[in-house]
């Protein structure tokens, strides 16, 4: 018989794709899919991020040329949420999870890529509440770092969330005490989240006195240089098997 050596196995990043949409199936969710090459609709407008909001400022976009075709690649997997409602809003209620690439114009670094993937979620139902999104979250940071993981919620701002919330967990290497990794906080940032603004809603046609929803999205390459203690993005993509092989 022929010897065909090592197969080998799946990338970190998919690992961690695969574990992540593992535990939200078990929780209900269905995985939904979008283009990359998204228009100014669905990856801003819908969304609440009109031309002139602020809130562009913080994604360095790649735009598509012509300039007048409003093309772009996709600065989040928040568009698909825009499609997926789109598509689904006399089907409700609704509970999705979107892994996928995403594209940010931006220097490279040991924390940022040009490319790297997401993964957003979204529960729209007639009665949603903080404590919803807050009990999925704690169920996946459980899942993902372990049963003793500890989750907060601060407040913060993301255009198509209201209240909008940063979520961190407890440090899992010092256990909350205080090292390098946490910044001696005891904490360490994981994603954003909050509940659906009216005005996504709206947008996609959906009554928001009668529908609401939360909606969550964090970064796979984070979670994963967190999970396995990465101390840079970049060797994710640089084809380098004396890393792939240590996973």
């Amino acid at each position: 018989m022929e010897n065909i050596g090592n197969l080998g196995h799946m990338h970190p990043l998919s690992q961690v794709i695969t574990q992540t949409t593992k535990i939200f199936k078990d929780l209900g969710f269905v995985v939904a899919d979008g283009p990359e090459l998204e228009d100014s609709f669905h990856n801003f407008d819908a969304l609440n991020i009109p031309d002139d909001h602020p809130a562009r400022d913080m994604q360095d976009t790649f735009w598509v040329k012509p300039l007048s075709s409003k093309k772009l690649m996709r600065t989040h997997t928040s568009s698909v949420q825009v499609r997926y409602l789109e598509a689904n809003k006399d089907n409700l209620p609704i509970k999705i999870v979107v892994p996928g690439k995403v594209f940010r114009n931006e220097a490279t670094d040991s924390t940022h890529e040009a490319q790297f993937f997401q993964i957003e979620g979204l529960y729209i139902d007639k009665e949603v509440s903080v404590a919803h999104l807050k009990g999925t979250l704690e169920y996946f940071l459980k899942n993902l770092y372990g049963s003793d993981t500890q989750i907060r919620l601060r407040p913060s701002f993301f255009a198509f969330v209201e209240p909008g919330f940063e979520v961190d967990i407890s440090c899992f290497k010092c256990k909350g005490a205080g090292c390098g990794l946490c910044k001696q906080t005891g904490w360490i940032e994981v994603l954003g989240a909050g509940l659906v603004h009216a005005n996504v809603l709206k947008a996609v046609g959906i009554d928001p006195q009668k529908w609401q929803g939360f909606a969550f999205g964090c970064g796979i390459d984070r979670l994963a240089m967190m999970k396995f203690g990465i101390d840079d993005i970049r060797n994710f993509y640089s084809g380098d098997l004396r890393f792939i092989n240590q996973f």
